[in-house]
């Protein structure tokens, strides 16, 4: 009986190391998302200006530089 308690006691020691990691990554993710959709937000905000400043209707990437 207590070669069973010792080893539930390992098993419940290792359960408790690994969902810490789980936890630990899980946190690094979900900034890491935070950060992306950042990004995704200014890069949407950029193009959204950008195809405004075009006053001909073109997007800016269709138009020849003025030194043309």
């Amino acid at each position: 009986m207590e070669n069973l308690v010792k080893k539930l006691e390992e098993q419940i020691s290792f359960l408790q190391n690994e969902i810490s990691q789980m936890s630990d990554e899980l946190y690094s993710q979900q900034k890491e998302v935070l950060v992306l959709k950042k990004q995704i937000l200014n890069i949407e905000k950029r193009i959204d200006e950008l195809e405004r400043s075009d006053d001909e209707g073109m997007v800016m990437i269709d138009k020849k530089p003025p030194h043309y």
